[in-house]
């Protein structure tokens, strides 16, 4: 029998995607969405949010298992990310004790293992803390930077390589993952705890030791067919760019003072010790293919 899972984030970007996937596989499907959704085959839309626990009774209600994706990645203040990252994930194993479901695959980030560099990195090594003490059947999962077709965290990145220039961070290395890759082992993992049962796994598109940020910077003008030419921001211009950006975007801005500190780390690189096992999961995505498909998903939609 074809398996039952609960979703949140199945809005959004990467749940977009684990939620294509698990229809294509013949899975049925119960998610969270704020607004309604036209229904699908196998696909039941539960109304509400983190913050009704009601909703999320009914969302965890039957399940085999639950794929926690939704999350906060910018926010005002640390109070906003808590609310959004730890007391989310708070209410929704709150949930699954209520109605008897064990299975979690907890969707983290790597910026946890730094949970005094940011409030958002703070507040998802809470929700991770949360997750282990729950008593749950838990799997965590900390992704590197995801990208992809429908993507807009990286979005300016793209925009800026085609213009033909890219401002970088100082110095630093770092890992990223195609979104499909990824979604491929959130499923995975909802299908096969024995394995990953207390296990936090960190992954990447396979490239050893990461991605220095030249280096990923000419891989995106590369996938747009151009030449670019990089430079290395100094972190007090950064935060000089991060005021402009909040005096001109408010509470919409992408670069924050919270995400400046985020981009200057210089180690965002995926512990191999930490991967899942191979024979799991292993990456599918040449990043340099995975870039072009993007770019080119980017052009059909109008977004470059």
């Amino acid at each position: 029998m074809a398996m039952k899972i609960a979703m949140t984030g199945a809005t959004g970007f990467v749940g977009a995607e684990v939620l294509a996937q698990a229809l294509g596989a013949g899975m049925s499907v119960q998610a969270l969405a704020r607004k309604a959704r036209p229904p699908q085959a196998r696909l039941k839309w539960v109304h509400g949010s983190l913050e009704d626990g009601r909703a999320l009774d009914r969302l965890v209600r039957d399940v085999d298992a639950v794929i926690h994706i939704a999350g906060v990645v910018n926010a005002p203040d640390r109070a906003g990310f808590e609310a959004g990252n730890a007391l989310g994930t708070m209410a929704l194993i709150d949930a699954m004790r209520r109605q008897g479901v064990r299975r979690l695959v907890h969707v983290s980030s790597l910026a946890a293992r730094e949970p005094a560099l940011s409030d958002y990195g703070w507040s998802k090594e809470l929700a991770e803390r949360h997750v282990k003490a729950s008593g749950l059947d838990w799997t965590i999962v900390r992704p590197p930077a995801i990208y992809g077709p429908g993507d807009r965290e990286m979005l300016d990145l793209f925009r800026m390589a085609r213009r033909g220039f890219m401002l970088l961070p100082p110095g630093g290395r770092l890992s990223v993952i195609e979104v499909g890759d990824l979604a491929r082992l959130l499923l995975a993992l909802a299908d096969d705890r024995h394995v990953s049962l207390t296990q936090m796994y960190e992954v990447d598109d396979g490239t050893p030791d990461g991605w220095d940020h030249r280096d990923f910077g000419l891989a995106l003008g590369q996938a747009l067919g151009r030449r670019v030419k990089t430079w290395s921001m100094p972190r007090w211009l950064l935060n000089i760019g991060a005021t402009l950006d909040r005096t001109m975007r408010g509470r919409n801005a992408k670069l924050t003072p919270d995400r400046v500190r985020y981009f200057c780390h210089p180690d965002w690189v995926s512990t191999p010790a930490a991967f899942p096992p191979a024979d799991l999961w292993k990456p599918g995505v040449a990043t340099a293919a995975g870039l072009k498909a993007t770019a080119a998903a980017y052009r059909r939609n109008g977004w470059l």
